[in-house]
């Protein structure tokens, strides 16, 4: 009986090299490590992570349209070739277009798929019908169209159903170039577009791409891989090794050993600083794009480690904050706040004024909050208007971003107002930070952290806090931080504290007893 066990151990193989790129790459494709000559692509940690990503996301949407910004040599490029050349192998008449920024890094992954097909086992091998420097067609009529991202357009002609774009950060006028790739690429199942780089400065397109992505505007799974998951970032500890108070808050916040620590200290020595070292590799999406030359309000070390905070209790009031569309893909977002816990953010789109009400209204009567601070700037004022209608006047704070704080401005020496926040705005957001430099928790959010480290700020000439308005935030950056205005409305009041119990007491009781009176 061991043929049968023979014929059936080589069914799974079968199955498995079809159904397993894992198994696949590491059975049957070759790759030319570091050390040099041939070795079998056996996937790291940084690869199985992402495809285990990208199989998620073609379970649920029947296709694959990715963004991932990525640390130096993780081998995502490597993973994409090797995952679209199984595709364009296995679906005869199929095509792949694979760009990149230079034609050195063109030719370099053109060659990485050539070596691929001339090292497969003769079983598995395709003929070759076109070979040249710009395309690579087999005999299955399935194959490559290879293009360096320059001054002039790639992709206007043809059609593919695999689309690898690589170091895009790096093209010239990459808006313009994704515009004409994506009229090649049809919206059909099965059909991949992936776009990866190392970033390269913040508010970019690659960064706007990238942060639409995030808060699901442009139906791409936005991916990030940290530096940490590749297990050659670490280094044996020198003697007399010590970690400095940095790394002890980096190893708390990430779980970094000391080994990673001690390669991260080398390795910044080598780069030359921290920011660029934070750029090459990183350990959030946030600190990515973060470059020195821009300064937000909100550290990202503060949100991150409100991120990690877990054992705070969600106690007190229950505070609403809610950041009304004002257009286009802008979503209204309603975060929710008890003590020192944002215990959950929603976002819907394309709400009308009166759509907005009656979601705030059934939240207000299945919820029962103590105070809904809704911004009245644009479509605001009209939900506003429909609440206070229907009798929740009490619990309705109506915030004008452009308004005078409520607190007043600190006194010179001289006894002159001077200082503080410039308007309501700038005053809330003073709030929310003040609450992040303590002990506070946050939903653990790439898209929310993106948001509330996007403000930039100022200082006028009377030394008030000028905070960088949305306007301005969605022209440089491409997005309105929703989510971040949203957590910022529950920090209304001073200090962010909520407003007297007996406001909502009252109002409630006064719905539930309409005859007890007031107390």
């Amino acid at each position: 009986m061991s043929w049968i066990n023979d014929v059936r151990s080589e069914g799974e193989r079968v199955t498995r090299l079809a159904t397993d790129l894992p198994y696949a790459a590491a059975e049957l494709l070759r790759i030319r490590p570091k050390t040099g000559g041939l070795a079998p692509l056996i996937f790291n940690d940084a690869q199985h992570e992402l495809h285990r990503q990208l199989e998620e996301q073609k379970r649920d949407t029947g296709k694959v349209r990715a963004i991932i910004v990525k640390s130096r040599q993780q081998g995502s490029s490597t993973y994409t070739t090797a995952r679209h050349f199984r595709l364009v192998t296995a679906h005869p008449g199929t095509r792949c277009q694979i760009v990149t920024h230079e034609s050195a890094a063109t030719r370099n992954l053109f060659s990485i798929v050539k070596r691929y097909n001339e090292h497969l086992p003769p079983e598995h091998k395709l003929n070759v019908t076109t070979d040249n420097a710009e395309s690579l067609v087999f005999g299955n009529d399935s194959g490559y169209m290879v293009a360096t991202a320059s001054t002039e357009d790639v992709g206007r002609s043809g059609t593919a159903n695999y689309l690898h774009c690589s170091e895009a950060a790096f093209y010239h006028d990459l808006q313009a170039q994704l515009a004409s790739l994506f009229q090649i690429l049809p919206e059909e199942p099965g059909t991949e577009a992936i776009i990866e780089s190392t970033p390269l400065s913040y508010g970019d397109a690659f960064h706007q791409f990238f942060l639409k992505a995030q808060s699901g505007e442009n139906g791409y799974r936005a991916i990030f891989i940290p530096w940490t998951l590749t297990r050659e970032y670490s280094s044996p500890l020198p003697e007399g090794f010590a970690l400095t108070g940095e790394e002890k808050e980096l190893c708390a916040l990430h779980g970094l050993t000391p080994e990673q620590c001690a390669w991260r200290r080398t390795k910044i020595a080598q780069i030359g600083s921290v920011e660029m070292f934070e750029r090459e590799y990183s350990l959030d999406a946030a600190s990515a794009f973060q470059q020195s030359a821009f300064d937000s309000f909100i550290p990202a070390q503060l949100v991150l480690r409100a991120r990690k905070e877990k054992d705070l209790e969600a106690y007190g009031p229950l505070i609403l904050g809610v950041d009304v569309a004002r257009f286009g893909p802008d979503a209204t977002c309603v975060a929710w706040r008890r003590g020192r816990v944002i215990t959950k953010i929603e976002k819907r789109r394309g709400l009308s004024t009166m759509e907005v009400a009656g979601w705030i209204g059934e939240l207000i009567r299945e919820e029962k909050p103590a105070r809904v601070n809704i911004d009245v700037g644009g479509l605001g004022a009209g939900t506003v208007d429909r609440l206070l209608e229907q009798g929740y006047g009490e619990l309705i704070g109506s915030i004008n971003f452009g308004s005078s704080p409520i607190v007043p401005p600190p006194l010179d020496e001289q006894g002159k107002p001077s200082g503080g926040p410039k308007n309501r705005r700038a005053e809330m957001y003073s709030n929310l930070k003040k609450l992040l430099e303590g002990r506070f928790s946050l939903p653990d959010s790439n898209a929310l952290q993106s948001d509330l480290c996007a403000p930039g700020y100022s200082y006028d000439s009377n030394s008030k806090l000028v905070l960088e308005s949305k306007i301005d935030i969605k022209k440089r950056l491409g997005m309105s931080p929703d989510e971040g205005d949203a957590v910022a409305l529950t920090c209304a009041e001073p200090n962010g504290a909520p407003i007297p119990r007996s406001v909502a007491t009252n109002f409630w009781r006064q719905i539930s007893y309409p005859n007890a009176g007031v107390v």
